[in-house]
């Protein structure tokens, strides 16, 4: 297969495990780095057809299997991660840390401190809207800029984007690039205040130092008249996790943590099928106890 020839870096048969925090999965067949917003335009335009490809962020939510991805990975890098300031508007890279976005958009004053404690990258929270503390990304979005699978360049309102319950209408093979929020202002020491409480309830209550890639599953939510997520009629994951015994249940190298069981865990030497296989035993024992089936939140992705 002969493949376009980027400004960028197009590397063949890339291990994927050192790329993704629970450090599993297998190769991709191709793992491209763009130089920038028209290298990654003309490559996908380029492009055969029949080609799939599948963008990555810092892999924070992502399960990749052990035999690796049949497709182009798109890994966005240097040149996708500004963050400027406009009035109320933060304008964000899709590869700039959703951390780094807080932190900046607090230094000027605004208020995007749900972000602060939300793995992963701006293009990962606008596909999956990410929320934390009652707060979504839907809340803030204003428009987002995506490099469709043809190679276009587009501009994405709200309507587009279709936000639900860590959901949107996002194509799965479309790169988001960029995207914009709007923010309430605030005193920058008041909000950095406030990211401080959040890191730290975080760190009482999750297991931030082990290898995990956030939360599991979804908690099952209820849903306002509006559409938008009821955190206050959420049943939460864990403690259905917990009520079926599986705080701490092992498969391989793989564990549901102790700390948090809506946490899987690598405890060091597991493989992607271990961390999957455990999760599926979940599942099954949460239905069988409660009647209700756990929807993953940690995306798995490419060949057992």
């Amino acid at each position: 297969m002969t493949l376009p020839t980027p400004r960028g870096t197009l590397t063949p048969d890339r291990p994927l495990a050192d790329l993704t925090w629970l450090r599993v999965g297998g190769p991709a067949d191709y793992l491209f780095q763009p130089a920038d917003l028209d290298d990654l335009s003309d490559f996908l335009k380029a492009l055969p057809a029949d080609v799939p490809v599948f963008p990555m962020g810092v892999g924070s939510n992502l399960i990749v299997r052990d035999g690796g991805i049949r497709a182009v990975v798109v890994r966005l890098g240097r040149g996708f991660n500004g963050i400027t300031i406009e009035g109320t508007l933060v304008r964000a890279g899709a590869a700039a840390l959703d951390a780094h976005v807080a932190r900046k958009a607090a230094a000027a004053g605004l208020d995007l401190t749900f972000l602060r404690t939300i793995p992963g990258t701006i293009g990962g929270a606008v596909r999956m809207n990410a929320g934390c503390y009652g707060s979504y990304t839907a809340d803030h979005f204003v428009e987002a800029v995506a490099v469709t699978r043809a190679g276009e360049v587009v501009t994405l309102g709200p309507e587009q984007m279709n936000f639900r319950y860590r959901q949107s209408d996002l194509p799965e093979d479309a790169v988001l690039v960029e995207a914009v929020f709007r923010a309430e202002t605030g005193d920058p020491e008041e909000l950095n205040a406030r990211m401080e409480a959040q890191l730290a309830r975080r760190n009482e209550t999750q297991p931030v130092k082990d290898r995990t890639a956030g939360s599991t599953f979804r908690n099952p939510a209820g849903f306002s008249s509006t559409g938008q997520a009821d955190d206050s009629h959420e049943l939460k994951a864990w403690k259905l996790i917990d009520d079926a015994g599986m705080r701490g249940a092992t498969r391989g190298g793989a564990l549901m943590n102790p700390k948090h069981s809506n946490f899987l865990t690598n405890t060091g030497d597991a493989s992607a099928a271990d961390l999957e296989g455990l999760g599926e035993e979940v599942r099954k024992r949460v239905s069988e106890c409660s009647g209700i089936t756990l929807e993953w939140e940690i995306m798995r992705v490419g060949d057992a």
